[in-house]
């Protein structure tokens, strides 16, 4: 597996829920943001993709593991890595982590996602070997 992509997120207030912790799905939204770094730091723009492979991808699976909580004005680090990527589908590895001065980094979410490529209908296409290299090497 490559080195991990770090992509930092700061918590707004409009991030979190009554009690002052990350509402549970603006970590997918993290995520997310941070899969589409990592895919662009390796050369592929998803709109690029679209226009040229019309090829999208799509999330059909996120497993999540929920640590411990975020709160308001935090920086998190989301990392990225593809554990796999074959056929029509990538898998991804994400973790969300903060780090306060003077101490470890400690985890607060540990993510498998997993992408299919799709059409712009919907059918499932292979990931275009252009895309593959790109992103696995």
């Amino acid at each position: 597996m490559m080195p991990a992509h770090q992509f930092p997120v700061r918590v707004y207030y409009e991030d979190t829920d009554h009690g002052g912790v990350v509402y549970h799905a603006n970590y997918l939204k993290f995520m997310e943001r941070a899969r589409t770094e990592f895919m662009r730091s390796r050369g592929v723009e998803l709109d690029q993709c679209e226009a040229q492979f019309d090829v999208i991808f799509a999330v059909t699976t996120a497993h999540v593991h929920f640590i411990k909580p975020a709160r308001f004005n935090e920086l998190l680090t989301v990392h990225t890595s593809i554990k796999k990527c074959a056929g029509a589908r990538i898998y991804f590895e994400q973790r969300i982590s903060r780090q306060h001065a003077d101490e470890p980094p400690c985890e607060l979410i540990h993510a498998d996602i997993t992408v299919a490529s799709i059409s712009r209908h919907g059918a499932v296409r292979r990931i275009p070997q252009q895309l593959q290299q790109c992103l696995t090497t």
